[in-house]
Formats: structure tokens, sequence, C-alpha cells
């Protein structure tokens, strides 16, 4: 992901006029009405106060004012939001603004890890503390000492973990694996997942201590679905990015092309737009970004309960069953895999899994003729 560095110039007082402000540097959007050219022979610049975080959007401009606001604080702060929404630049940014600014940057995806070298990866471990420990290791908390530990996917963090990782946020002090000697650390830490973690707190699949830790500063990153006057300006910079990256020139992006990415739901938020764009970059001819969404894409929002056509509105949660239903029978049930449907969906695939059992989702029996 892409990191945000922060000059003393850029910090606070002008963080909120600067990101107002901004502009589509060397970039000329194509909206519905006018046909603009779009000019990428220019290296790319971002020069946003918060490097990749795009958008200008009231959603989004409160996100950042919240960042603004908690970033000079020490407290412990948890980025909420679907997957692919920015988490870990919002944390970047949290600390690029702080007074740790200076210091290291320290990130675990907690999802990533085996269980069994988890503990490892957070507190480290003496030589021979244990089968294959043929060296000392300093673990993530010991890294970040004096500066900022972002701890992602926190919700897969695993039950025997968490009093451990509660008893260094509240002391502040631990032990590697195989040693007695208690370590004293100054770290901040910055958590963020996708799930939803009171949920998990009442069916025993979190601490509740350790949620309540956790909680003290919590900022939701909004899907791109609740902004999308910010799409063009992130095609924009995409289009940028990847144009100068591959030195192709490209030069009109297509009303109906910016009307159909604009009008699409983004499950897999700025992350599927980003892939997106780079697709149709690669594919593009004649200086025209083509329209990277599949003809089934287009006509996919975040549908109305199909089933019961007299509805008027349908429930959040029934527009997500209904979405996943759908792209789980356009791929015949398959999950996972290329063109799977947790790919079309911008979702990993264990994540798809538990939508669907929380969502109530399963493959529809054949019927015996």
């Amino acid at each position: 992901m892409a990191t945000a560095i922060f000059s003393t110039e850029r910090d606070q007082r002008h963080l909120q006029q600067q990101y107002t402000g901004s502009r589509h540097d060397d970039v000329d959007i194509v909206t519905m009405h006018e046909g603009n050219r779009v000019q990428s022979d220019e290296r790319v610049r971002d020069q946003t106060p918060f490097n990749g975080i795009i958008g200008s959007s009231p959603a989004l401009k409160s996100v950042l004012a919240d960042v603004d606001r908690v970033a000079p604080t020490d407290s412990t702060v948890l980025v909420l939001g679907e997957t692919g929404t920015g988490k870990e630049l919002i944390a970047r940014a949290i600390h690029n603004l702080s007074a740790r600014r200076g210091r290291t940057f320290v990130k675990l995806n907690c999802a990533a890890i085996p269980y069994d070298l988890l503990e490892s990866e957070l507190f480290g471990h003496e030589k021979g503390a244990f089968t294959g420990a043929i060296a000392q290791k300093i673990g993530r908390f010991e890294m970040a000492d004096t500066g900022t530990l972002f701890l992602d996917e926190v919700g897969d963090l695993p039950l025997a973990l968490q009093p451990k990782l509660l008893r260094v946020l509240q002391e502040q002090e631990f032990e590697r694996l195989g040693s007695t000697r208690t370590h004293r650390i100054n770290v901040r830490l910055i958590a963020a997942t996708h799930r939803d973690l009171t949920d998990l707190v009442a069916r025993k699949g979190f601490r509740s201590d350790l949620y309540y830790r956790l909680n003290v500063f919590p900022i939701e990153v909004p899907p791109l679905r609740e902004r999308p006057e910010d799409i063009p300006e992130l095609i924009s910079h995409f289009v940028k990015a990847f144009a100068g990256r591959m030195r192709r020139s490209i030069r009109l992006i297509p009303p109906e092309t910016m009307a159909a990415l604009t009008s699409y739901s983004w499950p897999g938020n700025v992350r599927e737009l980003q892939n997106l764009i780079e697709r149709a970059v690669i594919r593009s001819n004649d200086d025209v970004l083509p329209n990277p969404l599949p003809v089934i894409e287009q006509t996919r929002t975040w549908p109305q309960d199909t089933a019961t056509p007299n509805r008027t509105s349908a429930t959040f949660a029934d527009s997500v069953r209904s979405l996943i239903f759908r792209t789980l029978e356009d791929t015949g049930w398959r999950i996972g895999g290329p063109d799977g449907a947790a790919e079309r969906l911008g979702l990993p695939r264990t994540s798809l899994i538990s939508k669907m059992k929380k969502l109530g989702i399963s493959r529809p029996r054949a019927t015996k003729g």
C-alpha cells in the first residue's frame, strides 16, 4: 500500500485547507456532460496532504477531520470499514500527523500470520524457545517502541492471544517467548478490522475487555458507494498513475465510461476501482480509456430484494444477500479461484464465506426430476 509521508510544513494547520482545495492536478475529468481530455504525459505527482487518500466528499472530510483531531494524542484508534476502503492509509495519516511521525511505523496483518507464529511475531522469542527458534527474534511491539504499531484485521486475532494484547495495552510491558525478562515499551496502537467486533463479542469470539480497550476512538471509513462524488477524482488519480507507469497516453475518458464507473456499486471499494482502472489502461487503444466493467457488472448495484417486488426499499442486509447470491449464481457457486465469486466481489475468500454464513446463504439443492 502507499506510504503517507508528511513534512512539517504540511502539518495540521494546513491540513484541512489543502485537502478541501485539492484539484485534479494535470488531469481533466470527463463528466457526463462534457468530454474533457486527460493529459498523462507528465510525471505523476501526489500533492494531497494525505498521500493516497483521494476525494473531497463530505463523508471523507468527516473522517479526515477525526484523523486531524485524534492524531496529536497518544490514544488508541480503531479503524473500521469494509475491505478495500483504505484503512491502512488512515492509520498512516494518524501516525504522520502525530508527535511520533519521526519514529517507526510498524504494521502486522493478524489474518496473514499462522496462529502458531503470531505470538512470536507480536512479542518476539529467545533462541531455543521452541522447535525451530534457532536465533533470537524481535517482535513487532519491540520494533515499534516509541513509534506506532498498526494491527490490521485485529478481529482475526485468536482468543488465546487476546489477553496478552490486552496486557500490553494496559501495562505497556511484555515478555518474549522463552524469557522471563519484562520489556517496557512506549507504543501507540492503531487497530483496524472489517469485521463487526460487537457481533464477535456477543458470540464470544472476541473479548469484551479488549474490545473496550481498542474502541477508545473509533473511525469508520465509508465504503466507496457512500461517496460516489469522489469516484471521478479517484479515476483521474489512478489513470495518471498507471498511464505514467506504463508509458501510455490516455487523452480521453468517454462520458459513457465515466457514467458507468460512477454508477457502479463497487463492492470491493477503492481497491477494486484501482484494479479495474489498471486493467483499462492496459487495454486502452488510441489514447481512449475503455470501460473495464463487464456488462453484468455495469447493471449491478446494491439491488432490492427481487423476491419481494412490492417493497419500495430493502434493508442493507437484504441488498448484500441479494448481491452475493446473484454473484454466486453467475459463477456457478464457485467461491474462490480466478473469476470466482470472492474475486468478483473484491473480498477475501474467507470473508465471503463468513458473510454467507452470517446471511444464511447456501447453494440450493438440485431438485429431482
